[in-house]
């Protein structure tokens, strides 16, 4: 935890930017009747009724000081999905980037051993290299900032049946085309804790 809160005070650095990363899974729900749309005097209605078309996942990274989001939906959460994401950041979000400072929970695949089950070696070598891991501890997932950004996706766009991947793609395009990014100001700092959480702590006589 405390090693968590000391990296969110660092400061901004463009060469080692701090991202922090979680993942969603979707429910894919298709309408079986037709939406019913609003007009004046009159919600839309839609029937209870649905037909369920699998799942998806949606993996999240956001940088707190700088507010900007980096989202892709897949078909799967597996190890290959997160390295092939983990590649993405590194070579098209940060290609500049010494290192990424990278915040996360302990999922079995948020691991450099994922990089190996995806890549070459050589490649999952060089991809290992640029990122600097950061796990917040077990049941404190809280401190991972990535799940304040889905707490708001799920709010503002994914409160609605999606039929299928294609879909879910398109609105989380859209949202992001909307979404104006704001850093995060976050507060909670290692002697905050040492105060707020002083039961956590072993107790020395």
């Amino acid at each position: 935890m405390e090693e968590v809160l000391d990296v969110y005070q660092r400061p901004y650095d463009p060469a080692r930017p701090q991202v922090c990363l979680d993942e969603t899974s979707r429910q894919l729900l298709e309408h079986t009747r037709v939406p019913i749309p609003a007009r004046p005097g009159m919600p839309k209605r839609e029937d209870d009724e649905y037909k369920r078309c699998g799942t998806a996942n949606i993996f999240v990274a956001v940088e707190p000081l700088t507010g900007q989001a980096t989202i892709e939906a897949t078909q799967r959460r597996t190890a290959v999905d997160f390295a092939l994401f983990l590649r993405h950041l590194s070579d098209d979000v940060h290609p500049g980037a010494e290192r990424i400072v990278l915040v996360t929970d302990n999922l079995n695949t948020h691991n450099k051993a994922s990089l190996y089950e995806a890549f070459e070696p050589a490649e999952a070598r060089r991809l290992a290299g640029k990122f600097e891991w950061h796990y917040t501890p077990k049941h404190g997932s809280w401190l991972d900032i990535a799940e304040i950004q889905i707490s708001v996706l799920a709010r503002q766009c994914l409160d609605q049946r999606i039929g299928s991947l294609e879909q879910l793609r398109s609105i989380l395009q859209d949202w992001q085309a909307q979404r104006t990014p704001s850093p995060v100001s976050w507060r909670f700092t290692t002697p905050d804790a040492r105060i707020k959480l002083r039961r956590l702590y072993p107790s020395l006589q």
